[in-house]
């Protein structure tokens, strides 16, 4: 038998158990009931059925699966829009997520593709407290992208 504070109580019958039960006003929860003798203890029903569904939730929060989250720059942004979205990439990592950085060419942009390479440099650099690059950047069609993960 355990009591409700955590300490053992011994061999008891059922009837001193349940009074035992009745004077803390609590409940007696039968644990083991297949051992020899029945284990069983001593605890507020109510609180045990809120923790244990607190904990569940907390277990459900901790498994979410992690997204892989896209922003997309173009080379001519200004210092304040990419600090703006700087603060949401380090947002997402703080959630767990990984995220595709992505550079963007237009027109006659395709003819310098290394100010695209020093920009993503720039903010991995940035970043560098927050996130490590996962591969090196990669050029696909008029993108140039690198996937990011928190620290």
């Amino acid at each position: 038998m355990i009591g409700s504070d955590g300490e053992q109580l011994g061999i008891m019958s059922r009837a001193e158990a349940l009074q035992r039960a009745i004077d803390a006003g609590v409940d007696l929860v039968e644990i083991s009931p297949n051992a020899d003798p029945p284990v069983a203890k001593i605890i507020d029903w109510g609180k045990y059925q809120y923790q244990k569904m607190k904990e569940q939730q907390k277990n459900r929060r901790a498994s979410k699966q992690s997204e892989l989250k896209q922003m997309r720059f173009g080379l001519k942004i200004g210092a304040g829009d990419l600090e703006i979205k700087l603060r949401k990439i380090r947002g997402f990592l703080a959630e767990g997520h990984k995220v595709r950085i992505q550079i963007f060419y237009r027109g006659r942009e395709m003819a310098h593709k290394e100010l695209g390479y020093d920009m993503i440099n720039k903010i991995v650099t940035m970043l560098e407290d927050d996130a490590v690059m996962e591969q090196q950047p990669q050029m696909a069609g008029r993108n140039l992208s690198v996937v990011i993960r928190s620290k």
